[in-house]
């Protein structure tokens, strides 16, 4: 077969080339970046592509998570949700057993040499799960009684990520819960109740010492991080001073001073967009942004038109946590957010994230594919 035989329009009725495309130039362009922010690990005689090594090891995964997404029938997953949702719940117990802690929480598990993060897989089923909760109850939508049940089946793993501690995460549930609320015709006032809800577990959630006292210095002191410059301030000031000093252009691949000299930490992780902001400058970080809007958009349109609600629903889920991920991580390195620990989709280092943020590519495109399909 000759490439001028390959008909390139039949296949974008089946696959979303725009998308495809966005994603691996998302992919690419966070391999370059993670590179350039982790070669000052060659200084101190480790490993210069210890990083690299792993996240290409996590994208086979991920492309194989993609594909498995891709291609199953979604609609058999609606009627798996409660089978879904126990394991969903079974992954987050196993890691406060089995799990290694990391900073202070307690939210990995090291199998073949990789460390997994069940609360990264979680969000993709709670999104399948959630949806299927929405899908089946579509017609009976219309009081407070359905906005508890909605919270009730959010509760219990949002409760279990806490205890990790995992507070970005249990943020992301309720970003993900609130954006099916909104494509299901939930009257305003019920995300009031929400609110309340959410401040009154945050309360509790402080009381009885599920968040650490870092967490919560992290909370406070984006308003003024000069108050502590050496402590708990430390992380948001650094991240201005990388992405100010990156200016129009930025100060080039690999030469960023911040990331190289280790002023900046998590600078692969929650800072890669700092990295991205002093290395390129406002053209890397305007182009990072081009890239993310290409993707939620087409999100959206294929929400919108798809014919099978279970569907819509799967693709808001997808669409509410990408763009609340990207709104606070980005805020959060520019001093607009608290720091919460939120990577950065597709861009910060995490293997769980990587195959999550994947596999959730595969639940896009497999809407796409079947848009039409009732």
């Amino acid at each position: 077969m000759r490439l001028r035989d390959i008909d390139i329009l039949s296949i974008n009725k089946k696959v979303d080339l725009t998308v495809v495309v966005t994603v691996v130039l998302l992919v690419a362009y966070s391999i370059v970046m993670v590179y350039s922010a982790t070669q000052s690990n060659a200084a101190t005689n480790e490993d210069a592509y210890f990083f690299i090594k792993k996240q290409l090891v996590a994208l086979i995964i991920g492309i194989a998570a993609l594909l498995l997404a891709a291609l199953a029938n979604y609609n058999r997953w609606r009627n798996s949700y409660i089978l879904l949702y126990m394991l969903n719940i079974l992954m987050l117990i196993l890691v406060l057993f089995l799990g290694a802690e990391h900073k202070g929480a307690q939210s990995w598990i090291e199998i073949g040499g990789l460390q997994l993060q069940p609360s990264e897989i979680s969000k993709v089923l709670l999104i399948i799960t959630l949806a299927s909760f929405f899908a089946t109850r579509r017609n009976q939508l219309v009081g407070v009684g359905d906005v508890l049940l909605a919270l009730a089946h959010i509760s219990l793993p949002l409760v279990l990520v806490l205890i990790q501690p995992d507070l970005g995460t249990a943020l992301c549930y309720i970003a993900i819960l609130i954006g099916m609320m909104l494509v299901a015709g939930f009257p305003a006032r019920y995300f009031g109740y929400i609110a309340i809800a959410g401040s009154l577990l945050m309360l509790v959630a402080i009381k009885f010492n599920f968040l650490k006292e870092y967490q919560i210095n992290r909370l406070t002191v984006f308003v003024n991080p000069s108050n502590d410059p050496q402590g708990a301030g430390y992380n948001l000031l650094q991240s201005k001073i990388a992405i100010g000093s990156g200016q129009f252009s930025g100060k080039g691949l690999l030469s960023g001073t911040q990331a190289k000299l280790q002023f900046l930490p998590e600078r692969h992780t929650d800072f890669i967009f700092s990295v991205v902001g002093e290395e390129l400058g406002f053209l890397g970080t305007a182009f990072l942004l081009i890239l993310f809007f290409a993707l939620i958009m087409r999100g959206l349109r294929t929400a919108a038109y798809s014919k099978n609600y279970f569907g819509t629903l799967l693709v808001t889920g997808v669409v509410s946590l990408w763009l609340f991920q990207v709104i606070v991580n980005i805020g959060m390195t520019i001093g607009l957010m608290p720091i919460t620990g939120i990577p950065l989709p597709f861009m910060s280092y995490g293997n769980s994230s990587l195959i999550s943020h994947l596999a959730a590519v595969g639940v896009l495109l497999n809407v796409y594919a079947r848009r039409y399909s009732q």
